[in-house]
């Protein structure tokens, strides 16, 4: 990597790697010209707005030849505190990533292990469970079980899909909608089948995306239920006119034996604390790209804690954002499981040196100190080395 000229500019830059057709890994890089640290910032259809938003906070951050430090740090914690991003989610992925990258840094120059810079790890090994969803093409049924079945070969005792490509709750045309809606219910059926005749045991996941309306939100969970779903993830918008909605799709989901999970977008306890007191999720889902990083999702696992909901971060996404995860994961005081995108790109642990845990038996080792306890083979966009 290019070391930054820390006497004319904040030590921060931003590299995006494209893994996929609909993906693009972005991750932000901060240096002190003797450690580095690294964070992602990944958000589909935003890197070049993501990049800019690193620069233009990282420039509001940094004095010209600062020194990272943790006054850094509290900086931004004021300013996720005083909502600088909370309308933004651009501006709150890119706050995030510098607050990974700060962390790592400085557990590197410390000598320590991320986790143990975060608290004391309740764990040595993670949990996981694998999302299928974007690895999986063609969107045919049976494309999606064999995929199920070779996550679930590999040891994962759950599995999530997100089957409805093209719902809309805006839709005008019913028919159509229900062609699309029936499509995914198949692909639905295909895993359920699959893993029922191997795997029986293996929990089945769907999210939603947000796709439906009300009353097609309450009548999806009598028809996932069928299908032996057992979490059923983001039904409708999570927005103060759908709370009510929200929660009696909780409570018909638990009448049915499933849990509702979500607020994976949501920024900052700030942004969770209304969801929590409405009592909308059996699970929230921080995730360290957006919601404020670190130190952030911490503290919304344990205010999730005191409103009885479990806290299992949202993570399906490149390795960078996978390390920081596991390591922020280990310091829960109580954790459902952690997910992984499931080989969408061989990327993932390619771009990653060797101490990246591979998954084993549906579990992750914590990556070896210090810092991150791994590195990225990535370079700078060529826009910055123009």
């Amino acid at each position: 990597m290019t070391r930054n000229d820390q006497s004319q500019r904040p030590p921060l830059r931003c590299h995006q790697v494209r893994v996929s057709e609909r993906t693009t890994w972005t991750f932000v890089e901060i240096n002190d010209g003797e450690f580095n640290g690294l964070g992602e910032a990944t958000l589909e259809g935003q890197s070049d707005a993501i990049e800019r938003a690193v620069q233009s906070l990282g420039e509001a951050l940094f004095e010209p030849g600062s020194r990272p430090s943790e006054s850094h740090l509290s900086r931004l914690a004021d300013w996720l505190l005083a909502d600088r991003c909370a309308h933004s989610l651009v501006n709150a992925t890119a706050l995030s990533a510098i607050e990974q990258a700060l962390h790592d840094l400085l557990a590197r120059r410390a000598g320590l292990a991320l986790h143990a810079r975060l608290g004391q790890a309740k764990r040595s090994r993670i949990r996981l469970y694998a999302n299928i969803n974007r690895g999986t093409v063609p969107r045919t049924p049976e494309r999606f079980a064999a995929r199920a079945l070779r996550a679930a070969l590999q040891g994962f005792g759950a599995i999530k899909m997100a089957p409805f490509d093209g719902v809309s709750p805006d839709a005008d045309d019913a028919h159509a909608q229900r062609a699309l809606i029936d499509a995914g219910l198949a692909r639905i059926a295909a895993v359920r089948s699959a893993l029922d005749a191997q795997f029986p045991q293996c929990d089945l996941m769907v999210d939603c995306h947000w796709r439906f309306n009300a009353a097609l939100a309450m009548q999806m969970a009598d028809e996932l239920a069928q299908l032996k779903v057992s979490w059923y993830e983001c039904p409708v918008a999570e927005v103060p006119e759908q709370f009510a909605t929200l929660r009696q799709i909780r409570s018909r989901a638990n009448d049915l034996g499933m849990q509702l999970a979500g607020a994976e977008t949501m920024i900052g306890v700030n942004g969770f604390l209304p969801l929590l007191k409405a009592g909308l999720y059996d699970v929230v889902m921080p995730d360290v790209k957006h919601a404020g990083g670190l130190t952030e999702v911490l503290r919304i696992a344990e205010i999730a804690a005191d409103h009885g909901a479990a806290c299992s971060p949202h993570n399906p996404t490149g390795p960078i954002c996978h390390a920081h995860s596991l390591h922020v994961s280990a310091v829960f005081n109580d954790l459902p499981a952690l997910e992984v995108q499931f080989e969408e790109s061989e990327l993932f642990f390619a771009l990653a040196d060797s101490d990246l845990p591979r998954f084993e038996d549906g579990m992750s080792a914590l990556p070896p100190g210090p810092g991150l306890g791994t590195r990225c083979h990535i370079a700078p966009t060529a826009a910055q080395e123009e």
